[in-house]
């Protein structure tokens, strides 16, 4: 969850959502993200809402944690009213989620479960840092309802992971990803980022094989972004370290898709790898193409019917208000149509099945055969769909859609 929330107007603290969100509901498919705001040590690059205090106060610690998360749950039961909706998919982020004791995720998780229920098969997933658990973690885990692992490698070499200030072992990765396995958990992710200064395009290369080796289902690689506000954007200000060069995030770029064909893993969204349909990240999709989610902890974002808000992002504030029988939601907007229309653009281009060509509009269609004429889309007639060098130039093609 980004520290810096959008512009909105106050959100009412009864937390009542407006008629027209909760139209056709029962339509949609549901999701929730549950947002564990705690960190061993804040990385300098990360712009996400995040504390490494192990006690907060006020009912913010880490171990009533569970207990604030469970009644923001059960308030977003009451509130979606009457109408069943199972949950599809849940996602622990943060943070780091496997900071709370294993325990703690299964009871909030079940929580879940026995506020709305889960689908046959739903997806459920948390992220984790490959130092924060260990095989008991992983077996609680797995047997509690957890599904499916997101491990935050980001790099296979030491210098570049203390510029990322991210204080794992790498050597630890690939006996987390083997613990996973052998904890029954099915469906294992890991994530990089690339373009930290100083990484050679050897030491990238050397951690996509790490990566690969330890054969994972499901690959997201990010380019650092040099956020503001954060300690490295500082760095980078007073010239102790570089921006991220452009042309070399491409070079990166095109080697990371190179290893991932090779170890047979297609990409389904510009930023990420599967092995196939089957381990795709179903929560993230969702995302990409506007489903419905309820997002828990401070800082959480939500989306509901075209109406979209945020928490309290500090999570004294947050127990607090939950503590008190009020909505922790800080702000909100209702989307207009053409919000909705651009969300849909920038999100739905960057997937492999692209976007529908009805969807678009005048300006939109305009400027396809601008776009196929420069070899960024297909000629699909149907669809918009990236090619290889589109994908490099995915906002770009987005921007030319909506001139």
């Amino acid at each position: 969850m980004p520290s810096t929330p959008p512009v909105g107007e106050p959100a009412p603290l009864d937390g009542q959502l407006p008629a027209s969100a909760l139209s056709g509901q029962q339509d949609r498919p549901l999701a929730l993200y549950v947002h564990v705001p705690y960190c061993r040590v804040r990385c300098g690059y990360c712009d996400f809402n995040t504390y490494t205090a192990s006690e907060l106060g006020g009912g913010a610690s880490q171990a009533g944690y569970a207990d604030t998360a469970i009644a923001e749950i059960r308030m977003a039961r009451r509130l979606l009213g009457d109408v069943d909706r199972p949950v599809d998919t849940v996602f622990f982020g943060g943070g780091t989620p496997t900071l709370l004791p294993s325990a703690d995720l299964v009871r909030i998780l079940g929580a879940i479960r026995d506020e709305f229920g889960l689908l046959p098969g739903a997806e459920v997933t948390t992220e984790s840092n490959p130092d924060s658990v260990d095989a008991v973690d992983l077996a609680e885990l797995a047997s509690g309802g957890f599904n499916r692992i997101s491990f935050g490698m980001q790099s296979a070499v030491p210098a570049v992971l203390a510029t990322l200030e991210r204080s794992h072992d790498p050597e630890r990765v690939p006996r987390v990803v083997q613990w996973a396995r052998e904890a029954g958990i099915g469906q294992v992710s890991v994530d990089l980022i690339y373009g930290t200064p100083g990484e050679s395009h050897a030491d990238w290369a050397t951690s996509l094989a790490a990566a690969l080796d330890t054969r994972p289902d499901h690959v997201s690689a990010y380019s650092l972004i040099v956020e503001e506000g954060t300690a490295f954007a500082r760095r980078v200000r007073r010239g102790e370290l570089p921006m991220p060069d452009e042309d070399d995030l491409a070079e990166k770029y095109q080697m990371a898709d190179d290893a991932m064909r090779g170890a047979g893993l297609e990409w389904y969204e510009v930023s990420n790898w599967s092995t196939g349909p089957d381990t795709r990240c179903r929560h993230n999709l969702h995302y990409w193409r506007g489903a419905d989610w309820w997002g828990v902890g401070p800082g959480a974002h939500s989306h509901v019917g075209g109406l979209r808000w945020w928490n309290v992002k500090h999570p004294s504030a947050y127990a607090t208000r939950l503590a008190e029988g009020h909505s922790p939601a800080h702000g909100r907007e209702l989307l207009s149509e053409r919000d909705r229309y651009l969300e849909r653009l920038l999100l739905e281009v960057r997937l492999a099945e692209g976007i529908d060509v009805g969807v678009l509009d005048r300006a939109g269609r305009d400027a396809l055969p601008g776009l196929v004429e420069r070899g960024l889309i297909t000629p699909a007639p149907d669809r918009v769909v990236l090619t290889d060098a589109g994908r490099l130039l995915a906002d770009a093609v987005v921007r030319d859609l909506l001139d």
